[in-house]
Protein backbone atom coordinates (compact mmCIF):
# COMPACT_ATOMS: atom_id res chain seq x y z
CA UNK A 1 0.00 0.00 0.00
CA UNK A 2 1.10 3.78 -0.75
CA UNK A 3 0.78 7.00 0.23
CA UNK A 4 -1.31 7.84 -2.90
CA UNK A 5 -3.83 4.93 -1.68
CA UNK A 6 -3.96 6.32 1.65
CA UNK A 7 -4.92 9.40 0.38
CA UNK A 8 -7.65 7.60 -2.58
CA UNK A 9 -9.19 5.94 0.61
CA UNK A 10 -9.63 9.39 2.35
CA UNK A 11 -11.02 10.87 -0.64
CA UNK A 12 -13.35 7.47 -0.57
CA UNK A 13 -14.03 7.89 2.91
CA UNK A 14 -15.12 11.65 2.36
CA UNK A 15 -17.24 10.93 -1.03
CA UNK A 16 -19.44 7.79 0.28
CA UNK A 17 -20.79 9.77 3.23
CA UNK A 18 -18.77 8.00 5.70
CA UNK A 19 -16.97 11.32 7.20
CA UNK A 20 -20.28 13.43 7.22
CA UNK A 21 -22.36 10.82 9.21
CA UNK A 22 -19.41 10.94 11.67
CA UNK A 23 -19.33 14.36 12.12
CA UNK A 24 -22.94 14.98 12.16
CA UNK A 25 -23.46 12.59 15.06
CA UNK A 26 -20.87 14.73 16.84
CA UNK A 27 -22.61 18.29 15.86
CA UNK A 28 -25.42 16.85 17.13
CA UNK A 29 -23.85 16.83 20.66
CA UNK A 30 -24.77 20.33 22.27
CA UNK A 31 -21.51 20.00 24.03
CA UNK A 32 -21.83 23.80 25.04
CA UNK A 33 -19.19 24.43 27.67
CA UNK A 34 -20.95 28.15 28.94
CA UNK A 35 -23.88 26.41 29.58
CA UNK A 36 -23.42 24.86 33.02
CA UNK A 37 -26.86 22.15 32.37
CA UNK A 38 -24.67 20.65 29.90
CA UNK A 39 -21.80 19.42 32.41
CA UNK A 40 -23.11 15.76 31.47
CA UNK A 41 -23.04 16.23 27.42
CA UNK A 42 -18.99 16.93 27.63
CA UNK A 43 -18.27 14.04 29.68
CA UNK A 44 -20.51 12.50 27.15
CA UNK A 45 -18.86 13.42 24.29
CA UNK A 46 -15.57 12.16 25.62
CA UNK A 47 -17.05 8.88 26.70
CA UNK A 48 -19.27 7.72 24.23
CA UNK A 49 -17.22 9.20 20.98
CA UNK A 50 -13.76 10.65 21.34
CA UNK A 51 -12.83 6.93 23.46
CA UNK A 52 -14.48 4.39 21.34
CA UNK A 53 -12.72 5.85 18.06
CA UNK A 54 -9.31 6.36 19.90
CA UNK A 55 -9.56 2.41 21.51
CA UNK A 56 -10.77 1.15 17.91
CA UNK A 57 -7.26 2.28 17.01
CA UNK A 58 -5.32 0.41 19.46
CA UNK A 59 -5.19 3.59 21.54
CA UNK A 60 -4.77 3.21 25.20
CA UNK A 61 -7.00 5.70 27.00
CA UNK A 62 -7.07 7.92 30.07
CA UNK A 63 -9.65 10.24 31.67
CA UNK A 64 -7.76 12.90 33.39
CA UNK A 65 -9.37 15.48 35.60
CA UNK A 66 -7.63 18.52 37.68
CA UNK A 67 -10.20 20.46 39.97
CA UNK A 68 -9.70 24.08 38.35
CA UNK A 69 -11.24 22.17 35.13
CA UNK A 70 -14.91 22.20 35.19
CA UNK A 71 -15.05 19.47 32.77
CA UNK A 72 -12.93 16.18 31.83
CA UNK A 73 -10.08 15.35 29.79
CA UNK A 74 -9.36 12.26 27.28
CA UNK A 75 -5.55 11.39 27.07
CA UNK A 76 -4.93 8.35 24.42
CA UNK A 77 -1.81 7.00 23.20
CA UNK A 78 -0.48 4.38 21.04
CA UNK A 79 3.32 3.94 21.30
CA UNK A 80 4.53 1.69 19.12
CA UNK A 81 8.56 1.98 19.17
CA UNK A 82 10.34 4.42 21.80
CA UNK A 83 12.85 4.90 18.73
CA UNK A 84 10.32 6.70 16.85
CA UNK A 85 9.13 10.34 16.69
CA UNK A 86 6.18 10.81 18.81
CA UNK A 87 3.57 13.64 17.78
CA UNK A 88 1.15 15.14 20.49
CA UNK A 89 -2.20 15.90 19.38
CA UNK A 90 -5.02 18.17 20.27
CA UNK A 91 -8.38 19.56 20.29
CA UNK A 92 -11.56 20.36 22.13
CA UNK A 93 -14.62 18.98 22.07
CA UNK A 94 -16.62 21.80 23.90
CA UNK A 95 -18.24 24.44 21.66
CA UNK A 96 -19.74 28.26 22.27
CA UNK A 97 -23.14 28.68 22.81
CA UNK A 98 -25.46 27.46 20.05
CA UNK A 99 -27.81 30.45 20.06
CA UNK A 100 -30.20 28.54 18.10
CA UNK A 101 -32.74 31.43 17.85
CA UNK A 102 -30.32 33.33 15.90
CA UNK A 103 -29.59 30.70 13.03
CA UNK A 104 -31.21 31.19 9.38
CA UNK A 105 -34.51 29.59 8.76
CA UNK A 106 -33.78 26.18 8.64
CA UNK A 107 -30.38 25.84 9.74
CA UNK A 108 -30.13 24.35 13.63
CA UNK A 109 -26.58 24.37 15.37
CA UNK A 110 -27.41 20.67 16.31
CA UNK A 111 -27.60 19.20 12.94
CA UNK A 112 -25.18 19.37 10.59
CA UNK A 113 -27.07 20.89 7.45
CA UNK A 114 -26.33 21.43 3.84
CA UNK A 115 -27.36 25.07 1.97
CA UNK A 116 -25.79 26.88 -0.97
CA UNK A 117 -23.11 24.97 -1.09
CA UNK A 118 -21.86 24.71 3.16
CA UNK A 119 -22.49 22.17 5.35
CA UNK A 120 -23.76 24.04 8.91
CA UNK A 121 -23.25 23.31 12.38
CA UNK A 122 -21.98 24.69 15.79
CA UNK A 123 -18.72 23.32 15.90
CA UNK A 124 -18.18 22.58 12.63
CA UNK A 125 -15.12 24.31 12.48
CA UNK A 126 -14.53 25.50 16.32
CA UNK A 127 -13.66 22.50 16.86
CA UNK A 128 -15.17 19.41 16.45
CA UNK A 129 -14.95 19.14 12.43
CA UNK A 130 -10.75 20.18 12.84
CA UNK A 131 -9.99 16.81 15.11
CA UNK A 132 -12.17 14.72 13.68
CA UNK A 133 -9.94 15.24 10.26
CA UNK A 134 -7.26 14.49 12.61
CA UNK A 135 -8.72 11.58 14.05
CA UNK A 136 -10.26 10.28 10.94
CA UNK A 137 -6.70 10.82 9.05
CA UNK A 138 -4.75 8.68 11.50
CA UNK A 139 -7.82 5.88 11.46
CA UNK A 140 -6.64 5.85 7.17
CA UNK A 141 -2.90 5.77 7.87
CA UNK A 142 -3.67 3.07 10.40
CA UNK A 143 -6.00 0.55 8.08
CA UNK A 144 -3.88 1.37 4.90
CA UNK A 145 -0.06 0.59 6.20
CA UNK A 146 -0.81 -1.47 9.04
CA UNK A 147 0.95 0.41 11.39
CA UNK A 148 0.94 4.20 12.03
CA UNK A 149 4.88 4.39 11.92
CA UNK A 150 5.36 6.94 14.77
CA UNK A 151 3.99 7.47 18.13
CA UNK A 152 0.97 8.97 18.97
CA UNK A 153 -0.36 10.90 22.01
CA UNK A 154 -3.77 12.87 21.75
CA UNK A 155 -5.63 15.41 24.55
CA UNK A 156 -8.72 16.11 24.13
CA UNK A 157 -10.58 18.90 26.16
CA UNK A 158 -13.65 20.33 27.62
CA UNK A 159 -13.28 23.63 28.38
CA UNK A 160 -11.28 25.68 25.49
CA UNK A 161 -14.19 27.81 25.12
CA UNK A 162 -14.49 29.00 29.08
CA UNK A 163 -10.78 29.96 29.03
CA UNK A 164 -8.53 26.40 29.07
CA UNK A 165 -9.34 26.27 32.76
CA UNK A 166 -6.78 23.72 34.28
CA UNK A 167 -4.72 22.61 31.05
CA UNK A 168 -1.78 24.36 32.30
CA UNK A 169 -1.87 22.50 35.69
CA UNK A 170 -2.73 19.44 34.32
CA UNK A 171 -0.38 19.62 31.67
CA UNK A 172 2.44 20.97 34.52
CA UNK A 173 1.54 17.72 36.38
CA UNK A 174 1.74 15.16 33.69
CA UNK A 175 4.50 16.54 31.87
CA UNK A 176 6.11 13.34 31.66
CA UNK A 177 3.03 11.72 30.10
CA UNK A 178 2.48 14.16 27.63
CA UNK A 179 6.40 14.10 26.48
CA UNK A 180 6.48 14.78 22.23
CA UNK A 181 8.93 15.73 19.90
CA UNK A 182 6.28 18.29 18.66
CA UNK A 183 3.12 19.32 18.46
CA UNK A 184 0.78 18.45 15.55
CA UNK A 185 -2.83 20.24 15.94
CA UNK A 186 -5.36 21.82 14.37
CA UNK A 187 -7.75 24.59 15.15
CA UNK A 188 -8.64 28.24 13.63
CA UNK A 189 -8.52 29.69 9.94
CA UNK A 190 -6.41 29.41 6.88
CA UNK A 191 -4.79 32.20 5.59
CA UNK A 192 -7.86 31.78 3.17
CA UNK A 193 -10.13 29.07 1.98
CA UNK A 194 -8.51 27.61 -1.01
CA UNK A 195 -4.81 27.70 0.34
CA UNK A 196 -3.34 24.78 2.94
CA UNK A 197 -1.95 27.26 6.26
CA UNK A 198 0.48 26.34 8.17
CA UNK A 199 0.75 28.52 11.59
CA UNK A 200 3.60 28.11 14.81
CA UNK A 201 2.04 29.81 17.35
CA UNK A 202 -0.79 32.01 18.38
CA UNK A 203 -0.77 36.07 19.06
CA UNK A 204 -1.08 36.56 23.35
CA UNK A 205 -4.67 38.15 24.46
CA UNK A 206 -4.89 40.17 27.42
CA UNK A 207 -9.04 41.42 28.32
CA UNK A 208 -9.48 44.31 30.51
CA UNK A 209 -11.28 46.83 31.95
CA UNK A 210 -11.08 50.47 32.15
CA UNK A 211 -13.46 52.19 34.71
CA UNK A 212 -13.93 56.09 36.12
CA UNK A 213 -16.50 55.86 38.88
CA UNK A 214 -16.40 59.74 39.57
CA UNK A 215 -19.18 59.86 42.06
CA UNK A 216 -22.45 58.52 43.68
CA UNK A 217 -24.92 59.27 41.01
CA UNK A 218 -26.09 61.42 38.17
CA UNK A 219 -26.86 65.36 37.68
CA UNK A 220 -28.95 67.45 35.65
CA UNK A 221 -26.77 68.27 32.75
CA UNK A 222 -28.04 72.05 32.69
CA UNK A 223 -27.72 72.53 36.31
CA UNK A 224 -24.04 71.39 36.67
CA UNK A 225 -22.82 71.48 32.98
CA UNK A 226 -19.21 72.79 33.06
CA UNK A 227 -19.11 72.25 37.08
CA UNK A 228 -18.37 68.72 36.73
CA UNK A 229 -16.28 66.36 35.08
CA UNK A 230 -18.17 63.42 32.71
CA UNK A 231 -16.68 60.24 33.15
CA UNK A 232 -17.53 59.37 29.27
CA UNK A 233 -15.59 62.10 28.47
CA UNK A 234 -12.78 62.15 30.18
CA UNK A 235 -12.52 57.92 30.10
CA UNK A 236 -12.50 58.82 26.15
CA UNK A 237 -10.02 61.43 26.27
CA UNK A 238 -7.85 58.65 28.06
CA UNK A 239 -8.45 55.53 25.16
CA UNK A 240 -7.23 58.50 22.59
CA UNK A 241 -4.00 58.21 24.74
CA UNK A 242 -4.00 54.75 23.85
CA UNK A 243 -4.26 54.66 20.10
CA UNK A 244 -4.42 57.20 17.11
CA UNK A 245 -7.24 58.09 15.45
CA UNK A 246 -6.26 55.33 12.67
CA UNK A 247 -5.51 52.21 15.52
CA UNK A 248 -1.95 53.25 15.82
CA UNK A 249 -0.96 51.78 19.81
CA UNK A 250 1.06 54.48 21.76
CA UNK A 251 1.98 52.97 24.75
CA UNK A 252 5.76 51.59 23.44
CA UNK A 253 5.91 48.54 26.02
CA UNK A 254 2.75 47.17 23.98
CA UNK A 255 4.61 46.66 20.76
CA UNK A 256 7.81 44.83 20.05
CA UNK A 257 11.15 46.38 18.97
CA UNK A 258 10.95 45.15 15.63
CA UNK A 259 9.01 42.68 13.04
CA UNK A 260 11.84 39.44 12.92
CA UNK A 261 13.27 39.65 9.24
CA UNK A 262 12.31 35.35 9.50
CA UNK A 263 8.60 36.59 9.87
CA UNK A 264 8.95 39.47 7.47
CA UNK A 265 10.13 36.81 5.30
CA UNK A 266 7.32 34.27 5.98
CA UNK A 267 4.34 36.77 5.49
CA UNK A 268 5.72 38.31 2.32
CA UNK A 269 3.95 35.76 0.71
CA UNK A 270 0.68 35.99 2.85
CA UNK A 271 -2.28 37.99 1.62
CA UNK A 272 -4.78 38.28 3.82
CA UNK A 273 -8.74 37.31 2.41
CA UNK A 274 -11.68 36.79 4.41
CA UNK A 275 -13.80 35.73 1.57
CA UNK A 276 -16.71 36.84 0.36
CA UNK A 277 -18.35 37.18 3.29
CA UNK A 278 -15.77 39.10 4.76
CA UNK A 279 -15.05 42.57 5.92
CA UNK A 280 -13.05 45.27 2.93
CA UNK A 281 -9.74 45.82 4.34
CA UNK A 282 -8.86 49.40 5.44
CA UNK A 283 -5.26 50.09 4.17
CA UNK A 284 -5.09 53.19 7.00
CA UNK A 285 -5.87 51.38 9.73
CA UNK A 286 -3.17 50.57 12.00
CA UNK A 287 0.27 50.16 12.22
CA UNK A 288 1.62 52.50 9.60
CA UNK A 289 4.57 51.02 6.88
CA UNK A 290 3.23 47.05 7.62
CA UNK A 291 1.83 44.80 4.96
CA UNK A 292 -1.84 43.65 6.40
CA UNK A 293 -0.26 40.42 6.41
CA UNK A 294 2.64 41.43 8.83
CA UNK A 295 -0.33 43.67 10.73
CA UNK A 296 -2.58 41.07 11.79
CA UNK A 297 0.27 38.20 12.16
CA UNK A 298 3.34 40.36 13.22
CA UNK A 299 1.99 42.89 15.25
CA UNK A 300 0.00 43.94 18.01
CA UNK A 301 -3.48 45.60 18.50
CA UNK A 302 -5.37 47.41 20.57
CA UNK A 303 -9.52 46.78 20.48
CA UNK A 304 -12.45 48.92 22.74
CA UNK A 305 -14.51 45.68 22.77
CA UNK A 306 -17.37 47.44 24.60
CA UNK A 307 -18.28 51.08 26.15
CA UNK A 308 -21.07 52.17 28.25
CA UNK A 309 -21.77 55.57 30.22
CA UNK A 310 -24.96 56.63 31.10
CA UNK A 311 -28.02 54.63 30.03
CA UNK A 312 -27.84 54.01 26.23
CA UNK A 313 -31.27 52.29 25.96
CA UNK A 314 -33.00 55.65 27.46
CA UNK A 315 -30.77 58.53 27.66
CA UNK A 316 -31.71 60.98 30.17
CA UNK A 317 -30.55 64.67 30.50
CA UNK A 318 -27.63 64.04 33.46
CA UNK A 319 -23.66 63.64 33.54
CA UNK A 320 -22.90 60.29 34.12
CA UNK A 321 -21.76 59.35 37.39
CA UNK A 322 -19.54 56.38 35.56
CA UNK A 323 -17.85 55.53 32.29
CA UNK A 324 -16.50 51.76 31.71
CA UNK A 325 -14.81 50.41 28.50
CA UNK A 326 -13.67 46.79 27.75
CA UNK A 327 -10.66 46.67 26.14
CA UNK A 328 -8.17 43.81 24.47
CA UNK A 329 -4.85 43.65 23.53
CA UNK A 330 -3.51 41.29 20.91
CA UNK A 331 0.46 41.17 21.51
CA UNK A 332 3.19 39.00 19.48
CA UNK A 333 6.33 37.63 20.99
CA UNK A 334 8.91 40.24 21.58
CA UNK A 335 6.41 41.73 24.23
CA UNK A 336 6.86 40.85 28.09
CA UNK A 337 3.43 40.55 29.11
CA UNK A 338 3.92 40.51 33.06
CA UNK A 339 4.76 44.26 31.81
CA UNK A 340 0.83 45.35 29.95
CA UNK A 341 -0.96 46.45 33.34
CA UNK A 342 2.14 48.40 34.57
CA UNK A 343 3.17 50.09 31.36
CA UNK A 344 -1.02 51.05 31.33
CA UNK A 345 -0.84 52.03 34.37
CA UNK A 346 2.18 54.31 34.01
CA UNK A 347 1.37 55.93 30.75
CA UNK A 348 -2.18 56.59 31.82
CA UNK A 349 -0.63 58.41 35.50
CA UNK A 350 2.05 60.41 32.69
CA UNK A 351 -0.85 61.85 30.76
CA UNK A 352 -2.74 62.88 33.34
CA UNK A 353 -6.11 60.23 33.96
CA UNK A 354 -4.69 58.98 37.41
CA UNK A 355 -8.48 58.29 37.85
CA UNK A 356 -8.96 55.59 35.43
CA UNK A 357 -8.93 52.17 37.12
CA UNK A 358 -7.39 49.09 35.76
CA UNK A 359 -9.39 45.70 36.36
CA UNK A 360 -8.27 42.47 34.64
CA UNK A 361 -11.42 40.10 33.67
CA UNK A 362 -11.94 36.57 34.43
CA UNK A 363 -10.64 35.57 30.98
CA UNK A 364 -7.00 34.16 31.29
CA UNK A 365 -4.29 35.82 29.47
CA UNK A 366 -2.69 33.82 26.39
CA UNK A 367 0.66 34.36 26.08
CA UNK A 368 2.54 34.55 22.36
CA UNK A 369 3.57 31.83 21.02
CA UNK A 370 5.88 31.23 17.49
CA UNK A 371 8.43 28.92 16.64
CA UNK A 372 10.64 30.06 13.90
CA UNK A 373 9.25 29.60 10.95
CA UNK A 374 12.40 28.28 8.91
CA UNK A 375 12.62 25.30 11.54
CA UNK A 376 13.18 21.79 9.97
CA UNK A 377 9.89 20.35 10.86
CA UNK A 378 8.43 23.65 9.88
CA UNK A 379 9.61 22.83 6.21
CA UNK A 380 9.01 19.08 6.48
CA UNK A 381 5.03 19.86 7.36
CA UNK A 382 5.09 22.27 4.31
CA UNK A 383 6.55 19.93 1.57
CA UNK A 384 4.30 17.39 2.67
CA UNK A 385 1.20 19.62 2.45
CA UNK A 386 2.56 20.70 -0.86
CA UNK A 387 2.81 17.10 -2.25
CA UNK A 388 -0.96 16.36 -1.50
CA UNK A 389 -2.33 19.35 -2.54
CA UNK A 390 -0.03 20.35 -5.46
CA UNK A 391 -0.40 24.41 -4.16
CA UNK A 392 1.89 26.85 -2.15
CA UNK A 393 0.99 26.28 1.37
CA UNK A 394 0.96 29.82 3.33
CA UNK A 395 3.20 29.48 6.40
CA UNK A 396 2.07 31.91 9.44
CA UNK A 397 4.60 32.76 12.26
CA UNK A 398 1.53 32.73 14.48
CA UNK A 399 -2.66 32.62 14.40
CA UNK A 400 -3.79 36.22 14.70
CA UNK A 401 -5.97 35.22 17.14
CA UNK A 402 -5.39 33.23 20.30
CA UNK A 403 -4.92 29.79 21.65
CA UNK A 404 -2.88 28.47 25.31
CA UNK A 405 -0.75 27.30 22.78
CA UNK A 406 2.19 29.06 25.24
CA UNK A 407 1.57 25.76 27.65
CA UNK A 408 2.73 23.47 24.95
CA UNK A 409 5.59 25.08 24.05
CA UNK A 410 6.20 26.35 27.67
CA UNK A 411 5.29 23.61 29.96
CA UNK A 412 5.70 20.79 27.27
CA UNK A 413 8.83 22.28 25.91
CA UNK A 414 7.37 21.60 22.24
CA UNK A 415 7.52 22.85 18.75
CA UNK A 416 4.07 23.75 17.51
CA UNK A 417 2.43 22.93 14.37
CA UNK A 418 -0.73 23.97 13.55
CA UNK A 419 -2.59 23.06 10.35
CA UNK A 420 -6.06 25.02 10.32
CA UNK A 421 -9.07 23.49 8.38
CA UNK A 422 -11.12 26.03 8.79
CA UNK A 423 -11.45 29.69 6.61
CA UNK A 424 -11.98 33.25 7.93
CA UNK A 425 -15.42 33.78 6.88
CA UNK A 426 -16.60 30.49 8.85
CA UNK A 427 -18.93 32.25 11.61
CA UNK A 428 -17.07 30.24 14.35
CA UNK A 429 -18.98 32.01 17.62
CA UNK A 430 -21.38 33.53 15.73
CA UNK A 431 -24.75 32.07 14.14
CA UNK A 432 -24.44 29.76 10.92
CA UNK A 433 -21.02 28.52 11.58
CA UNK A 434 -20.24 26.50 8.45
CA UNK A 435 -17.45 25.22 6.38
CA UNK A 436 -17.04 24.48 2.79
CA UNK A 437 -17.36 20.39 1.83
CA UNK A 438 -14.55 21.09 -0.73
CA UNK A 439 -12.21 22.21 2.35
CA UNK A 440 -12.72 19.42 4.32
CA UNK A 441 -12.45 16.95 1.56
CA UNK A 442 -8.88 18.35 1.42
CA UNK A 443 -8.03 18.71 4.86
CA UNK A 444 -8.76 15.28 5.16
CA UNK A 445 -6.46 14.28 2.12
CA UNK A 446 -3.55 16.70 3.67
CA UNK A 447 -3.65 15.09 7.28
CA UNK A 448 -3.49 11.93 5.74
CA UNK A 449 -0.84 12.53 3.69
CA UNK A 450 1.11 14.48 6.78
CA UNK A 451 0.60 11.07 8.75
CA UNK A 452 1.71 9.04 6.66
CA UNK A 453 4.45 10.74 5.62
CA UNK A 454 5.48 11.06 9.60
CA UNK A 455 5.43 7.36 9.66
CA UNK A 456 7.36 7.16 6.09
CA UNK A 457 10.71 8.03 7.87
CA UNK A 458 13.14 10.80 6.67
CA UNK A 459 11.61 13.54 9.29
CA UNK A 460 13.66 15.89 11.13
CA UNK A 461 16.53 14.84 13.50
CA UNK A 462 14.46 14.06 16.94
CA UNK A 463 14.34 17.05 19.07
CA UNK A 464 14.99 14.71 22.71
Amino acid sequence: MTRAHAIAQAEQCFDSGAFRALLARRLAMPTESQNPERAAVLADYLESEIRPAFEALGFACRTLTHPKALAPFLYAERIEDPALPTVLGYGHGDVIRGLEREWKEGLSPWALTESEGRWYGRGIADNKGQHTINMEALRLVLETRGKLGFNAKYLIEMGEETGSMGLRELCEEHRDLLSADLLIASDGPRLSAQRPTVFLGARGSLNFDLTIDARAGGHHSGNWGGLISNPGIQLAHAISTLVSPTGQIRVPEWVPAELPPAVRRALADCQVDGGADGPEIEPGWGEPGLSPAERVFGWCSFEVLAYKTGNPDTPVNAIPPKAWARCQLRFVVGVDPDELIPALRRHLDRQGFPMVKIALTRESMFRATRIDPEDAWVRWAVASLERTSGAKAAVLPNLGGSLPNDIFTDVLGLRTIWVPHSYPGCSQHAPNEHLPPDLLRQALSLMTGLYWDLGAGGTPALAR
